[in-house]
């Protein structure tokens, strides 16, 4: 039995502002119709005898990853939240002791495929041919990562060296190797003997627990601990935060794979792109004539070898080469292609100075839709609301402001206080400061609404549920 385990704990700097740490690449759909947690969990259907994946996420993530799996009409054996990100390592740990825990006889030792959420596999026959040809070797009590044959001297990814072969593909690990600098890069490709680490493992979980143990001992007690005072809260299961707030954060090459003499490396076939910067993902899109990837509302004139991206407005390019120009609602990135690998290093200063834009988009998702925040002033703020069919906000009161609530479509079911009334298109009403309100959509289609907030202070804090059915009241 294959339990893939997919890890989505990741924030995605390096390809801001799109993805930011409270919506990150993974549920975006950078390539195709659908985010790259989706993709991940599609493709696992042509791998034999694997079991519906188990999610680890950020708790800041957990009504993302119940949207993105419901709306893709995908099913997960479970969704452990993190309350703290804690790297690979620990998330494994936890991965591995709920995976023996569920196990209906004891005896049975599941062999945990470990996946990045946010990787991009076009040939989906080759990956699951690799998974099936790593599963018969994890049998041997064997730690396997997937390594990747360069094509190009990248900085952007860590190396696995080969060591002695085991098998057809398969080779003993000699020895990981940190993201290089360009000559090294180079010496690494002209040799043939190194792999991109691709970030891929399989194991059975009850050999990741006791390398774990040998190498790690801290991480494996505090995850075990953290796991097993865990609590069920609707569809998710969240870790103890003070006692998973112990474990060490460590990724897994630095806890285990790089002490243990049983890592061997399966040198896969098929292609893979971890979509960790801009550059990559011009890589994989579709070019013009001039080598830009233009996408939105662009034009360009004598520009060349530029990835362009606007969300909305008009974005226009003259004379640019190696341009790298990404427009949102709130943000702007502007850079040259050779920094891409630099872009985190701009949202660490972003988070320094206070600007909330390094972490959050305008458009937030909440578990029952999404509000953007349209224009804000001194003294009031206009968001325009969806609401998903059958949705509803927690019932809820403010002490600052005040709000004025305009069907733009769809159809409202509004409490305030005591009453509970319809509002159609084109009808409005008014909530007063200190009321006690709900929203809800009693339709099939969503509800659109724009919502005019006045009042001294206009804060997300500034709201007090009293009952909620996502489970966010205190």
């Amino acid at each position: 039995m294959i339990v893939p385990v997919i890890l989505s704990g990741g924030s995605g700097t390096r390809l801001w502002p799109k993805s930011r740490k409270q919506h990150p690449k993974q549920f975006l759909n950078l390539v195709s119709d659908r985010s790259l947690f989706q993709d991940t969990v599609t493709r696992l259907a042509g791998i034999h005898s694997a079991t519906f994946p188990l999610v680890i996420a950020n708790d800041d993530h957990r009504f993302l990853v119940k949207e993105q799996l419901d709306l893709a009409g995908l099913k997960a054996s479970g969704i452990i939240l993190e309350p703290v990100g804690r790297n690979t390592a620990p998330a494994i740990a936890v991965a591995a002791v709920h995976a023996l825990a569920k196990m209906a006889e004891p005896n049975l030792d599941p062999i945990l495929l470990v996946l990045p959420a946010d990787h991009l596999i076009s040939d989906v026959e080759q990956f699951c041919l690799d998974i099936q040809a790593g599963a018969k070797h994890a049998d041997y009590k064997n730690l396997i990562t997937f390594g990747i044959s360069p094509n190009k001297p990248d900085t952007g990814f860590g190396y696995i060296k080969k060591g002695t072969p085991i098998d057809e593909d398969f080779y003993r690990v000699e020895a990981f190797k940190e993201k290089p600098d360009l000559t090294t890069a180079q010496a690494y490709l002209e040799t043939h003997n190194f792999l991109w680490n691709s970030g891929i493992f399989m194991f059975r979980a009850s050999t990741y627990i006791a390398q774990l143990k040998r190498f790690s001992p801290e991480i494996f007690a505090a995850c075990e601990a953290a796991y097993q005072h865990a609590a069920n809260d609707l569809a998710f299961i969240r870790l103890d935060r003070d006692l998973f707030e112990a474990a060490p954060a460590i990724s897994i090459d630095y806890a285990i794979m790089e002490h243990t003499p049983d890592a061997v490396v399966l040198e896969a076939n098929f292609d893979w792109n971890d979509m960790g910067s801009w550059n990559a993902i011009k890589e994989v899109s579709s070019c013009d004539k001039n080598n830009n990837v233009v996408r939105g509302n662009v034009v360009t004139e004598s520009s060349s070898n530029c990835y362009v991206e606007s969300e909305s407005r008009l974005v226009t390019l003259l004379g640019m080469k190696n341009t790298i120009v990404i427009d949102t609602k709130d943000a702007v990135l502007v850079a040259n292609l050779d920094d891409a690998q630099s872009v985190s290093a701009l949202v660490k200063q972003l988070e320094k100075s206070n600007h909330e834009e390094g972490t959050i988009h305008r458009e937030v998702h909440r578990p029952w839709g999404t509000y953007d925040c349209v224009d804000k002033g001194v003294r009031f703020q206009v968001k325009r609301i969806t609401v998903n069919p059958g949705a509803e906000l927690s019932s809820q009161k403010h002490f600052h402001r005040a709000e004025h609530w305009v069907v733009v479509s769809g159809k409202a079911e509004v409490t305030c206080d005591e009453k509970t009334f319809m509002l159609e298109k084109d009808q409005s009403t008014y909530i007063p400061l200190g009321s006690v309100h709900r929203l809800r959509n009693p339709l099939e289609v969503p509800l659109e609404l724009i919502e005019v907030q006045s009042g001294d202070y206009l804060g997300e804090d500034d709201i007090v549920r009293l009952d909620d059915r996502y489970g966010r009241t205190p």
